[in-house]
């Protein structure tokens, strides 16, 4: 079953995102005074008298704007008007009606859609009368609302549900799908690679850095299996984030990765691995990410092996050795059909759990090869070992004292476990608690890290 989708239509700086926010009670579009914030689509579920339904939000509209980057924010609207069952028509009751309103009211009526009219920006009872000011557009439902104060935000929602069919519980039954995200730094190809996995121009695509702002999701079937997918911003250094719209883009990537399981890190395969993405690849693992080294552009790249640079880029950056990297180009779709083996494969050994006598008999064998170092006296002692969860594994480490674990040892224990129990791309996280009663650290929660 498809839930009815809504798209919020409009100018540019009307409120759709604002709009958009409030009827999801989530901070999702990024909002700003600055027009043409928003260039995708931007799709978030909701709730309304416990009928489901998906909301799209769209970039402003702008017709006199003849910009190879326009018109494709312009197409990207219209699918979403195309896709949706109900379409918002935002337009600012303070500014009045202007002439690219009028544009989009005739782009609707040639659609036939059902459209609400929502005046915006009524925020007091003495706007209310501005409503009026907008009967000449030509539609039927229209309301005043204010998407910044909540103002008959109920109402637009009682309006948009009249005529929607009615979902039932059967078709609510649906199987959640596994979160991916697509991160790296601007213009590696992220949305290029989003289009060619959804065989639709999902994202906007530009060689102009820096073209996605918001968190992109789709939901891509794959064989009998369902993923969503989330194109991200491209990742910046701090001063180079000049704009509150791009600090705003950093924070909605970062969320993205949060929400994810595995993360299909692009690089560009022309430049490399920089310093600044090493960084941000620490910062995956840290936060307990799986990841997939997916190096892009490779229809480029003239004269190199794969396998020649597969191991450039392992010498220069050995940590890399725990992904698995694959060579892709996301523009003709060289090799991207090999994601969807690597994410199956990734997703099964960050899931994976083992008997807590396996573990045991591992360590002992682990520690008898190579004994923890000693340290003013004293060595470590591991009494028992077991695994607390799974997605990424965490295991509980009984130890004597637990500050003698030292990070050249953890990374031992590590390449170990890895090749004991085939932990591909993922973090291994450890806890630590000490027989000592009276050590500080009873209980510490230590990722195992090659960024120590």
């Amino acid at each position: 079953m498809t839930f009815p989708k809504i798209a919020l239509i409009g100018r540019p700086n009307v409120g759709k995102s604002a709009l958009f926010n409030r009827l999801l009670k989530k901070r999702i579009a990024i909002v700003d005074e600055m027009e043409g914030v928003t260039r995708d689509r931007i799709y978030g579920e909701g709730e309304f008298e416990l009928q489901p339904y998906i909301l799209i939000d769209t970039a402003g509209i702008e017709t006199t704007d003849h910009s190879e980057l326009n018109v494709d924010i312009l197409n990207q609207s219209k699918l979403a008007i195309d896709e949706a069952d109900f379409c918002v028509f935002v337009v600012d009751a303070q500014i009045g009606i202007t002439r690219m309103d009028q544009e989009i009211a005739k782009i609707l009526r040639q659609k036939k859609k059902p459209v609400c009219l929502a005046v915006n920006k009524i925020d007091i009872d003495q706007h209310a009368e501005l409503t009026y000011e907008f009967y000449p557009l030509g539609f039927d439902r229209i309301l005043g609302i204010s998407a910044e104060h909540g103002r008959n935000i109920y109402e637009l929602l009682e309006t948009i549900f009249e005529n929607m069919p009615e979902i039932t519980q059967e078709d609510l039954g649906a199987k959640e799908a596994e979160t991916i995200s697509i991160v790296g730094r601007t213009n590696v190809g992220k949305s290029t690679l989003m289009n060619y996995l959804s065989k639709q121009p999902r994202c906007v695509v530009s060689p102009i850095a820096g073209t996605t702002r918001d968190a992109i999701e789709v939901e891509i079937e794959y064989g009998d299996k369902s993923y969503s997918f989330i194109d991200t911003a491209g990742i910046r250094r701090k001063n180079k984030e000049k704009i509150v719209v791009e600090k705003f883009a950093h924070i909605r990537t970062f969320g993205a990765i949060e929400k994810s399981e595995i993360c299909l890190f692009l690089i560009d395969a022309q430049e490399g691995l920089t310093a600044q993405e090493k960084k941000f690849l620490s910062e995956i693992y840290k936060n307990g990410k799986s990841c997939i080294v997916v190096v892009n552009k490779w229809d480029l790249a003239e004269g190199f092996r794969m396998e020649h640079a597969h191991q450039a880029l392992i010498k220069d950056s050995p940590f890399l050795s725990i992904y698995p990297v694959v060579f892709i180009s996301a523009l003709t779709g060289r090799n991207v059909e090999k994601l969807f083996p690597l994410i199956e494969q990734v997703t099964e050994s960050r899931n994976r759990s083992v008997e807590t006598s396996t573990l045991n008999k591992f360590i002992l064998e682990a520690i008898q090869k190579s004994p923890p170092p000693m340290i003013s006296g004293k060595r470590l002692r591991v009494y028992y070992m077991t695994q607390i969860r799974s997605g990424p594994p965490s295991f509980l480490f009984f130890v004597n004292v637990s500050t003698l674990l030292t990070p050249t040892y953890k990374r031992y224990l590590m390449n170990r476990m890895r090749e004991a129990f085939d932990f591909t791309a993922t973090p291994v996280q450890f806890y630590l608690r000490s027989k000592n009663k009276a050590s500080k650290d009873k209980s510490v929660k230590e990722p195992l890290s090659y960024f120590a």
